[in-house]
């Protein structure tokens, strides 16, 4: 199981045939306690506890293997067709070297992935989604790749043996910037560039992550991630960190942990994620389950993912929310301790009347109810870069 604190990652299975990612030997050889998650062997935690690397993330700089994701590289002059098939973002609209997070959606309005898209100056889509969704994700791009060929469309899908590390924090930069000639002050949240990084050449850099922080995720050569690890981990400032502070420091930024806070029985309306809809898109009604996605906005959802604040015991993935009259008004997705607020945090789904800031609802944790209220979300504050 994860440290106590840690969210009860729903995808942890047991430990047989585990995928390694090309870190494994270096995650052993720095004293990385490694878990089964999403059919990978990845490290849950290092010597440091799951508190101490989330705080030094918040504070300083903290290297992530998230190299399990499933990287694409979408080709052809139909590439941007293929995907808008696909997704509900409005992908031509993207600039070179520009990217946006946007969802998989199936013809019922439900979410089968997030994903974040980008439009490279080399003339092709590169797409990043989660590992538990791979199967599931390949099968829907080859599938509509067949498809589009079939209909004499320009498309290919090449599935990158990349790694992928994420460095995160606020001293990112400073670190960073040592060892590339490019200016990161020109590399604004969700945008990519090609660079050499400590020597390593042919490196995919893209300003995003998963922790509400400014950050990179580096795509790198298989061969050549340990070595960049190392040289990163080098740095003073830069500490390895897991899953447990992945987990931890997402749901503080208010951020969707796919099978737990959205999935294909949820929406992007219930799930407050109608930003991710392109005007562009909404206005054709081309993209999976628009019918269904746009009467919700017009109508509103039964139903909406809230943030909630709780005392008494930290709340965890189908705990009981309560309304105030003693009926069940829903259920939480994701909760912790939050290491930054020492405060119980969750989100989760409650009917749209109990869905107002400030609502007191009771959540139920071993059978006894505890206070609780409707919050806003980010939990604690983002700090994405922007160019000034």
């Amino acid at each position: 199981p994860p440290p106590a604190g840690c969210e009860s990652l729903s995808a942890f299975r047991s430990p047989e045939s585990l995928k390694q990612t090309p870190l494994y030997d270096f995650h052993r050889h720095h004293g990385g306690k490694m878990v089964a998650f999403a059919g990978w062997s990845l490290p849950v935690q290092y010597t440091h506890s799951h508190l101490e690397s989330h705080l030094h993330t918040r504070q300083c700089c903290s290297l992530f293997d998230v190299s399990h994701m499933l990287q694409t590289k979408v080709l052809g002059r139909d590439r941007v067709k293929f995907l808008e098939s696909l997704v509900v973002g409005d992908i031509a609209e993207l600039k070179p070297n520009q990217g946006a997070l946007t969802l998989f959606t199936n013809e019922k309005g439900g979410i089968l992935d997030d994903l974040i898209v980008t439009s490279t100056s080399e003339q092709h889509l590169y797409v990043v989604s989660n590992a538990g969704c791979m199967d599931k994700d390949l099968a829907l791009m080859q599938d509509r790749v067949k498809e589009l060929k079939a209909a004499g469309c320009d498309v290919d899908l090449e599935v990158s043996d990349n790694a992928l590390l994420a460095l995160q924090g606020p001293a990112m930069t400073q670190v960073l910037q040592a060892g590339v000639s490019d200016d990161l002050g020109k590399l604004p949240f969700m945008s990519s560039a090609m660079m050499g990084v400590f020597g390593v050449p042919s490196c995919r850099v893209t300003r995003c992550g998963y922790t509400g922080e400014d950050g990179v995720e580096i795509s790198v050569p298989a061969g050549r991630a340990t070595e960049l690890a190392e040289l990163l981990l080098r740095v003073p400032t830069v500490q390895l960190a897991g899953l447990a502070a992945r987990d931890s420091l997402r749901l503080e930024a208010g951020l969707c942990l796919y099978g737990n806070d959205i999935d294909e029985s949820t929406t992007p309306v219930e799930a407050s994620l109608i930003w991710t809809l392109g005007k562009r898109r909404r206005v054709a009604m081309d993209f999976p389950g628009a019918s269904v996605i746009m009467a919700q906005i017009k109508e509103k959802p039964k139903r909406k993912r809230v943030g909630l604040i709780s005392t008494g015991p930290p709340v965890r993935q189908h705990t009981l929310i309560v309304g105030p009259q003693g009926k069940a008004v829903g259920e939480v997705t994701s909760g912790c301790p939050s290491p930054c607020l020492l405060k119980n945090i969750g989100m989760g789904y409650v009917e749209a009347e109990h869905s107002k800031l400030g609502t007191a609802l009771t959540v139920e944790v071993r059978k006894k109810s505890h206070p609780a209220f409707v919050t806003k979300m980010p939990f604690v504050p983002t700090h994405y870069y922007t160019q000034k």
